[in-house]
């Protein structure tokens, strides 16, 4: 039911470069007919891969996330999983891939949605846009955050404030997404990305893009040694 709302979703529709997750076995909405349903219909397509910082520190997590092009659905099908069951990037092939952040061998031009996972998501009140709960290692936050640092990423005279033409949307099975009834809340520190909205395992699009709401910016990770 995803799936089908998501590939009539107009932003959807018009994106060219699309950021997305590959799913563990279980315990999360999977991707994989979205995966090839973009890579059908000529899109680009970017997923995770995770390595070590190339600046260790301790104001900057040991391991942090980049995301790389899949090539095509033969390139997709011949990813080996992990040990958590998750289609991964062999690092034999990486450094011949477009890279969304810095370091690329290809100078990146961005990407137009990122749809990411969570353990859970609900509606924040106040900005009207989604809050997003992850498994705690702030993969995905620290990655938007270096993704609005990144030059060649950054609006003239914006740099402290996020772009507006990348949309971010999460995917959640029913039971993930809280709603008011449950009496929960996701709890949201200075340094976690809002979300514009969420395509529920129920077909339902709950989006808040167009709420009047402001995105939040995190506040700087420079000082921050870990990311929650």
């Amino acid at each position: 039911m995803v799936f089908e709302r998501l590939v009539e979703f107009k932003p959807y529709q018009e994106a060219k470069r699309i950021g997305i997750y590959l799913a563990m076995p279980n315990g999360e909405l999977q991707t994989d007919a979205i995966v090839r349903h973009a890579l059908q219909n000529g899109k680009q397509v970017f997923v995770p891969y995770l390595h070590k910082s190339t600046t260790p520190s301790p104001d900057t997590p040991r391991s942090v996330m980049d995301m790389v092009d899949l090539r095509s659905l033969a390139d997709f099908d011949a990813l080996k999983r992990d040990s958590w069951g998750i289609p991964t990037i062999s690092s034999d092939t990486v450094d011949g891939r477009e890279h969304i952040l810095k370091g690329s061998t290809t100078e990146s031009l961005g990407l137009d949605m990122i749809l990411m996972p969570g353990v859970a998501f609900d509606f924040d009140p106040k900005s009207h846009f989604i809050r997003r709960l992850g498994h705690g290692k702030g993969f995905y936050d620290y990655f938007l955050y270096r993704y609005w640092q990144s030059p060649q990423l950054q609006e003239k005279g914006s740099a402290l404030i996020p772009r507006s033409d990348v949309l971010l949307y999460g995917l959640a099975l029913q039971e993930q997404f809280l709603t008011s009834e449950t009496g929960l809340a996701i709890p949201v520190g200075d340094y976690d990305y809002l979300l514009h909205g969420i395509l529920v395992g129920d077909g339902k699009l709950r989006d808040s893009s167009t709420s009047g709401g402001q995105i939040h910016r995190p506040a700087s990770f420079d000082k921050r040694a870990t990311c929650t």
